[in-house]
């Protein structure tokens, strides 16, 4: 299985359009399975950026393309225009050994994310029924801290009981987006991977706009790091050469 995520498109203002094409046509080649976008899809949570980000999104070929809020997608009222253009349901088997569930750290008009004590419970409760799966979660605000990405403020203001949770009911991988700086914790059974901005022009430092392609096989998984338009790499590969990744 294939599963692309990608990130923090920022359709709007800070949208960069030449990227996306590149983007479109390099996942297309990948036929992948399944697409996540883990969040800020628009940049003001614009009506007229919700129509153009439904347009764009469906220039991708997938079997399916799931999309979770972002900080910015809940601007200026945007929370009802999410649940109008990108209706999901929270868990989603992906195929006989492979569970995608996802859970919403947005709120209204607030950078920071949040789960909160009713999600932690209900993630907890699900979790727990899918004991022989691989099991995937996918959030948009970061659940553990990033290097070079300043203050910590903005990761989920709950994270150490969603992360007791996550430990605790065998969660094999989270996919985090929002701070625009691809990354991965690697803890053995459990890998956390942040996503880049993959349209954007926010990007951090000397990285370019990234996507993450995630491949499963025999219940292993492994993540590499794309950059749009250019190489491939394994994730692990920005941790373990962190000073030359920072250098180029």
């Amino acid at each position: 299985m294939i599963i692309v995520q990608i990130s923090d498109l920022h359709i709007g203002s800070q949208f960069l359009p030449e990227k996306f094409d590149i983007l479109v046509e390099e996942v297309n080649q990948l036929h992948p399975d399944v697409i996540i976008v883990t969040g800020d899809l628009t940049n003001e949570g614009l009506m007229k950026e919700y129509e153009k980000c439904k347009t764009l999104l469906a220039k991708f070929n997938t079997k399916k393309i799931f999309s979770i809020s972002g900080n910015h997608d809940y601007r200026n009222t945007g929370y009802l225009l999410f649940k109008k253009f990108f209706p999901f349901e929270a868990v989603n088997e992906l195929d006989s050994d492979v569970v995608l569930v996802t859970i919403g750290t947005a709120r209204p008009d607030r950078n920071e994310g949040e789960v909160g004590y009713r999600q932690n419970l209900w993630l907890e409760r699900t979790m727990k029924k899918y004991k022989d799966k691989v099991k995937i979660l996918a959030m948009h605000h970061h659940l553990i801290p990033i290097p070079d990405t300043g203050s910590d403020q903005l990761t989920v203001v709950d994270a150490g009981d969603v992360l007791r949770t996550i430990l605790d009911t065998g969660v094999d991988l989270v996919l985090c987006g929002h701070k625009h700086r691809p990354w991965v914790w690697n803890f053995g059974k459990l890998m956390v991977v942040n996503a880049g901005t993959a349209t954007s022009e926010r990007v951090r430092g000397l990285f370019e706009n990234t996507y993450n392609i995630i491949t499963i096989s025999d219940k292993k998984v492994a993540v590499d790091l794309k950059i749009v338009g250019g190489k491939r790499v394994p994730i692990d590969d920005i941790v373990n050469n962190y000073s030359q990744f920072g250098d180029d």
